[in-house]
């Protein structure tokens, strides 16, 4: 008799149920687990589906094969599907009322001895788990939050396509662009000496779609940096939702992205809250005094002050002193409700010092006044307007710091998340939304030159009339990020579409208009021929999988990332060339020279 079932499976392995008993069944997979219970062999065959119980009896000739096995073997088993009985049902498988006893096998991949185990949830090193992602990936954890990417991204796609976005591809090979970052370069072999870049983004391909007349663009847009790798940062390449909107406010913008982000977190969120739409809107300067970052963790609710006034002249010289000299000096407070108490705030002043500063001042208030050396420098009076200022009752504790808020505003959100994530103030079980707004324009480098703060192609909060009456430093820009639990998930800005402004911009910045023409003179051109108003963003898709994932590394929802040093284990990338393919592209190495190395001759063999 002819075998008429499908060569690998007539079901997956996460379906046969109860309904299927005295059914013959053939299903693939993976050996998750074997048990030997001597007469009997139980295996657990595992796809990218589910998990089936298999067993088999030790006097069948299929026995040797079973046994024989390895993990991770691909079988391909045929049986009938039996009840367990009910002492051995395992109710966290959808599959643990029944079982299939083997009545054939076949192996369709042997596995050699496993470099790191698939199942249970032993840990391993990045390069192990890099070299061998093949095996990685089909781990629990990888297999959820690969197939939640997925589940993410379908979703975006479908609600942008809803609110009538069209999606474009836009080069791979491009020019390089002034986006904050090194470009990857490649080689033009017919244009000897000359290079493309690997776009760091679609921006000026996605403004010169709207100039082309379309009005809403999107795209799941792959971005290429050479960057150093960080938590939420992969080194090389990422994903972004990369859209455009013409003839359109930064309200506009906001407004419309806003239900699909919030839409899509609520649709993922396992039971976690999001934050309504709208999105509070936070000016960067305001974010940066509160929050000491222009990316805020609103989880937690501490905000930080501004109390210079109250050191001003006080006997706490080393504060008091500073804001004398220097006007630009100020004093922020980072209020501790519940931390009053002198044990916590010189943990707190010892973890500061851990983090090279000089330690942390602090008053903690207990019966009815404040204690600590800050309050009894500054006295009864100034400690009282501190305490009624920020609202603090017994029990609770105030930190001090005091700087140029440029140089101390890093430290101060250190220490403000510190304050809040010890003590358990912190919101759990939610996402946190809001829209960082009003974004400089411009900025000084360290050697006081003026440059763009965040994109080039910015939109100037009163256009050319600002950028040529207005304090470079006071100009604002129509640019907005959009932050979640204290990532950053994107950057966006209503374009600069005017030709006269763009070259005023760039010039402030150095760009003289012999480079504007050179390098972006398509977009040049582009705005000298009828240009509509325009903007949009564009979240990082990455970064939105893992705040979902709740994955602290975003290299747990990218299926084959680059390590930290930007290398691709698994494929052995980057490699050398050839001499006879260099030669083609007309490139010619200048390693660096290797470091010389001493030896000490009494050790040297």
């Amino acid at each position: 008799m002819t075998d008429t079932m499908h060569p690998f499976r007539t079901h997956t392995c996460d379906a046969p149920r109860p309904e299927h008993v005295g059914q013959t069944v053939r299903i693939s997979g993976w050996v998750h687990r074997k048990r030997d219970h001597g007469n009997l062999m139980f295996v657990d065959l595992r796809d990218h589906y589910g998990i089936t119980q298999c067993v088999i009896d030790v006097s069948n000739e299929l026995f040797p094969t079973i046994e024989s096995a390895r993990p991770e073997t691909v079988l391909t088993i045929t049986g009938e599907v039996v009840e367990r009985s009910a002492e051995t049902i395992n109710t966290n498988l959808p599959t643990g009322h029944v079982e299939i006893r083997i009545r054939a096998v076949n192996v369709e991949g042997p596995s050699e001895v496993l470099p790191m185990q698939v199942a249970g949830d032993q840990e391993y090193g990045e390069d192990i788990r890099l070299r061998y992602r093949f095996l990685d990936l089909r781990r629990e954890k990888m297999q959820r939050n690969i197939k939640l990417r997925n589940g993410v991204i379908s979703s975006i796609r479908r609600r942008m396509t809803d609110l009538g976005f069209m999606e474009f591809q836009t080069p791979i090979l491009t020019a390089s662009s002034p986006e904050g970052a090194r470009d990857y370069l490649v080689p033009a072999r017919n244009h000897p000496g000359k290079f493309y870049a690997l776009p760091q983004a679609p921006q000026q391909f996605k403004q010169l779609l709207m100039v082309s007349g379309f009005d809403k663009y999107f795209q799941i847009a792959p971005c290429f940096r050479d960057e150093d790798a960080r938590a939420d940062r992969s080194p090389g390449e990422f994903y972004q939702l990369d859209f455009e909107m013409a003839y359109v406010t930064q309200e506009d913008v906001l407004r419309t992205i806003e239900p699909v982000i919030a839409g899509v977190f609520e649709e993922f969120a396992d039971g976690r809250t999001v934050t309504d739409t709208p999105f509070p809107e936070i000016p960067y300067r305001e974010s940066m005094m509160k929050y000491g970052s222009d990316k805020p963790d609103l989880r937690n609710p501490i905000e930080m002050q501004d109390v210079t006034d109250h050191f001003r002249g006080s006997d706490f010289k080393v504060f008091a002193g500073m804001v004398e000299k220097n006007d630009d000096i100020r004093v922020y407070a980072i209020p501790a409700p519940t931390g009053g108490s002198r044990a916590f705030c010189d943990r707190m002043n010892k973890w500061a010092q851990g983090e090279g500063q000089p330690g942390l001042g602090y008053i903690f208030f207990r019966d009815g006044e404040g204690a600590g050396p800050v309050a009894k420098n500054i006295g009864e009076e100034r400690t009282t307007a501190v305490r009624t200022q920020l609202g603090l009752t017994d029990g609770d504790a105030v930190f001090f710091v005091c700087g140029d808020p440029r140089d101390f505003s890093s430290f101060a959100g250190a220490a403000r998340m510190k304050v809040g994530t010890d003590l358990e103030l912190c919101e759990t079980g939610c996402f946190k939304f809001c829209w960082i707004v009003d974004y400089p324009m411009f900025e000084l480098d360290d050697d006081g030159k003026l440059e763009f703060s965040h994109n080039p192609f910015s939109m100037p909060q009163g256009g050319l009339d600002a950028l040529e009456n207005q304090d470079p430093l006071d100009i604002l820009a129509y640019q907005y990020d959009i932050v979640c639990n204290g990532v950053e998930l994107s950057s966006g800005a209503i374009r600069n579409h005017r030709a006269d402004i763009m070259v005023k911009a760039f010039g402030m910045a150095g760009y003289g208009m012999d480079v504007v023409e050179e390098k972006f003179g398509g977009m040049l051109r582009a705005f000298q021929f009828g240009a509509p108003p325009h903007g949009g963003s564009a979240p990082g898709i990455d970064r939105i999988v893992m705040l979902l994932a709740n994955e602290e590394n975003i290299r747990e929802v990218i299926a084959f990332p680059m390590n930290q040093q930007a290398e691709d284990l698994l494929m052995s990338a980057p490699t050398e060339v050839e001499p006879k393919r260099l030669k083609e592209l007309s490139i010619k190495l200048d390693l660096p020279k290797p470091k010389k190395t001493t030896i000490d001759s009494d050790k040297a063999e």
